[in-house]
């Protein structure tokens, strides 16, 4: 494709954010370029295979990033067409309305959101419709209200599932069936695309039945003639006009030379680290600490969540192949003996010997894990993440990217593995509980770095995503967010792409009525 040429819009990333923007602004006739620095994710019998994806981390990302101490670390990040949707459990779930507000917790208090969770709702639904979630209204006693019902019904629980389901729930606890983004037809298995298989958290879907950003999003997006994908293109630099006001070029590095691109809006959908990083680097003269970064607020206030992964072993086997139907919100704002918000719980996709090994000792022989995992009840805990501004990505003479991170709100993450140890005590025979605290590499919930706010002295971003400082740079990542809440952040990046296509379309006097996308 000729380099140099204009767009009316240019959209970094295909991630959540991103792959969802693009599916929006495909409605219109705009002429839009979508930049991947990845490739498309091979379809192989690998993408099935847990040595090779568990094991190998075949498909992540090859970079090394470095800790506040100067430590490398892998992070679990992955760079192809849908970004890291590509792997996720697809478990999408709404914040709780209370999350768009402030919130004590026993690590500091949580920041408001600029627009309310009334204003967001819309869009979740709208987001639950093109995703295809399925769930059931009314299961979750904290959920927040909604204008819909989910457009599929729950997934079933398996045998095992449904037994510890039924116990929960006779022990006076609330589980309710997760919300999930696959393109299941359990009344015609024959007319369903996902086959419900134990590889879903965490694997790419051989078969597309996940609803990832790619499948969902880039895909139909790229219908319309008007839309161009370039892989392989990774954005280094903005560059502004001379007042500082306005992107002019997206200075792009594709099969080793350098491109340039311009467009009338550019949208920043690179994930909470790389959007960061991309702002660094875009220094100039009248954005020497980065672009949009008058508040010194780019980088800063890095969110992933506390989270843990609990593999309880009992003395029944557990032969339940597709494991992730079950969550539990008891505690999302407290307990009897916790007054403030301890957090959610889930479950994790069925975990084999290839997954045992991550965490076990190398001399565990895999037949003996393997025997392990027939045994295990999988489980997951999440804890909000605190907005800290010493929390930050930042960028070294050489260009690489620092995470500086110390954890917070710990004491709310610690109750919540305690609640749940004792609550599978109660149901499980034997029930040996290994928890394992997920450490910095675990990047998968990435947020907050580019907050949106209506104090430009305190936030990046404006109420409609939009840079306070430049007219035309928008971000739609989970890099906006003041606050992480406690569950998973993929349907609000979702719902968030949404509402911030309607504002583009807006800007371009150009209807886009996200609303109605599904």
């Amino acid at each position: 494709m000729p380099t140099d040429q204009h767009f009316d819009i240019i959209i970094i990333g295909t991630g959540a954010g991103g792959g969802t923007l693009a599916r929006a602004l495909s409605t219109t006739e705009k002429r839009i370029l979508i930049l991947e620095r990845g490739e498309y994710l091979p379809r192989e019998k690998e993408n099935w295979d847990s040595a090779t994806v568990v094991g190998k981390g075949h498909y992540k990302a090859h970079e090394s990033w470095l800790d506040k101490t100067g430590r490398e670390f892998h992070p679990s990040i992955h760079y192809w067409v849908g970004g890291n949707t590509k792997v996720y459990g697809s478990a999408l779930i709404r914040f709780r309305k209370q999350d768009f507000g402030e919130i004590k917790h026993y690590g500091g208090t949580s920041l408001a959101w600029p627009i309310s969770y009334e204003e967001l709702e819309p869009y979740y639904l709208a987001a639950e419709r093109l995703y295809r979630v399925h769930g059931l209204r009314g299961s979750d006693p904290t959920e927040p209200p909604s204008s819909g019902p989910f457009p599929h019904p729950a997934v079933s629980h398996e045998p095992a599932m449904q037994e510890l389901f039924d116990g929960m729930t006779a022990l006076g606890h609330r589980p309710f069936p997760m919300p999930l983004g696959i393109h299941l037809n359990e009344a015609d298995r024959e007319a369903s695309t996902c086959v419900r298989c134990n590889t879903c958290d965490g694997f790419p879907c051989l078969v597309d039945g996940k609803s990832d950003a790619h499948v969902v999003g880039v895909r139909p997006a790229l219908q319309n003639p008007q839309v161009t994908l370039l892989t392989g293109a990774l954005v280094k630099r903005l560059l502004t006009n001379e007042a500082g006001t306005k992107v002019e070029r997206v200075v792009v590095e594709r099969a080793n030379q350098l491109e340039h691109y311009s467009a009338d809006i550019v949208v920043v959908a690179a994930g909470a680290v790389n959007s960061a990083a991309l702002l660094l680097r875009s220094a100039n003269d009248r954005h020497p600490n980065g672009l949009a970064n008058g508040s010194g607020m780019v980088g800063r206030n890095y969110m992933a969540h506390q989270n843990s992964g609990m593999v309880c072993l009992s003395s029944r086997q557990n032969p339940t192949v597709f494991q992730k139907t079950m969550g539990l919100n008891d505690f999302y704002f407290g307990a009897a003996d916790s007054e403030l918000p301890l957090g959610h719980i889930s479950m994790l996709g069925k975990l084999d010997g290839n997954a045992l090994k991550a965490g076990a000792p190398g001399f565990v022989p895999l037949g003996m894990l393997n025997c392990m995992a027939r045994h295990s009840f999988d489980f997951w805990l999440t804890s909000e993440d605190l907005a800290d501004p010493e929390n930050r990505v930042t960028l070294e003479p050489s260009g690489q990217i620092r995470v500086s991170y110390t954890p917070n709100n710990v004491e709310a993450h610690t109750r919540l593995v305690h609640k749940l140890k004792e609550m599978v005590g109660r149901l499980l025979p034997l029930g040996l509980k290994l928890d394992k605290r997920m450490p910095l590499e675990a990047t998968a919930h990435q947020c907050g770095t580019l907050r949106f706010g209506n104090d430009p002295r305190q936030s990046v971003l404006n109420r409609d995503c939009r840079a306070h400082e430049l007219d035309n740079l928008y971000v739609a990542d989970a890099s906006i967010f003041p606050s992480s809440a406690a569950v998973n952040p993929g349907l609000t990046i979702m719902a968030n792409a949404l509402r911030v296509a309607d504002r583009i379309g807006a800007a371009l006097s150009t209807p886009v009525n996200a609303r109605a996308l599904a």
